[in-house]
């Protein structure tokens, strides 16, 4: 186990799931003047994949599609605003996430430059809050998100297993926007995260993995976080994300059930296909590295260099 700078437990340090050694380190300042932990990992001159983590996760949560890419890839990672190493300070609303990417994409790409952009969860929502702004789409060549929504996301979850309705989206509210401490990471805090945010067969490395990083990001920016994603709705970026757009889903979701990933597909107004993954939960880049790190590297090949994988693996 390893501890981040504010001396947190932030992840594990050997295996998959380790978070590598970038190439360079920026902090990044947004348009409030929020300070922005990124990374950027691989060649310089090589195609750029912009990452963008979901709610109380970190860059360490890309470990796997990191340490694949980066031999023939520019990746680009940050800590949303009060997670990872960015710290807990300015406002916590959809704006301030678009303002973030934007500062990212501007302080870590040339003026015009393309990059697939990659949202998880909360990431994919900031994908969708900056889908009008100028800068982003100067940017995105194409985009891919995973296991996300863009409304209704404390009606339509099954993390409580009570019957839909207003019982179990009042409970589910407040279970999401605990102000409680998660503790330390125990068997029953695995188990816990587990049922609520994989898949039934998630490999206990893979579980291990995301508790780490969970139990890590800070109890203020947990709550703060909680209350801006149960009111959110970003179905006018949806459908202003005008650029190919690509979604991966685990099919036993149960933070955002597939029937996001089937609403997103019918609004968006270049859907470049949706992948289901039979067996996995809201956690797709750790449960299923392979699959998704694969699809970035499709995407990349088709809308970023216009090569073929070989290709771009032999520097071409």
């Amino acid at each position: 186990m390893s501890r981040s700078s504010s001396g947190r437990s932030a992840s594990v340090t050997s295996g998959p799931y380790a978070p590598p050694t970038p190439a360079r380190v920026l902090t990044v300042e947004s348009a409030d003047g929020a300070r922005l932990h990124v990374e950027v990992h691989g060649p310089d001159d090589a195609p750029p994949v912009v990452l963008s983590h979901g709610w109380t996760c970190s860059t360490a949560f890309w470990a796997a599609q990191i340490r694949e890419l980066a031999a023939d890839h520019r990746v680009v990672a940050y800590d949303q605003r009060g997670h990872g190493r960015s710290p807990v300070s300015h406002a916590c609303t959809t704006e301030a996430l678009a303002d973030d990417l934007e500062a990212v994409l501007a302080a870590t790409l040339t003026p015009g430059e393309k990059a697939l952009v990659v949202g998880h969860s909360m990431g994919g929502m900031t994908v969708m809050a900056a889908a009008e702004r100028p800068l982003f789409r100067s940017h995105a060549a194409a985009v891919l998100l995973c296991s996300t929504g863009s409304s209704r996301l404390v009606a339509e979850s099954r993390v409580v297993p009570l019957p839909a309705g207003r019982v179990r989206t009042w409970i589910t509210e407040r279970v999401l926007g605990s102000r409680a401490p998660l503790g330390p990471v125990t068997p029953v805090a695995l188990r816990v995260l587990k049922y609520g945010t994989m898949g039934p067969g998630s490999a206990p490395h893979m579980v291990e993995a995301c508790a780490r990083i969970v139990h890590a990001c800070p109890r203020a920016a947990r709550h703060a976080w909680s209350k801006v994603l149960s009111a959110l709705d970003l179905d006018h970026g949806v459908r202003e994300l005008r650029v190919p757009t690509a979604i991966v889903h685990g099919a036993v979701d149960r933070l955002t059930p597939p029937v996001h990933a089937r609403a997103l597909a019918a609004a968006l107004p270049q859907c470049v296909g949706l992948t289901e993954l039979t067996g996995v939960g809201h956690m797709t880049p750790v449960e299923a590295p392979e699959k998704v790190t694969g699809r970035i590297r499709e995407l990349v090949t088709t809308y970023v260099t216009g090569g073929t994988p070989a290709q771009i693996k032999e520097g071409a």
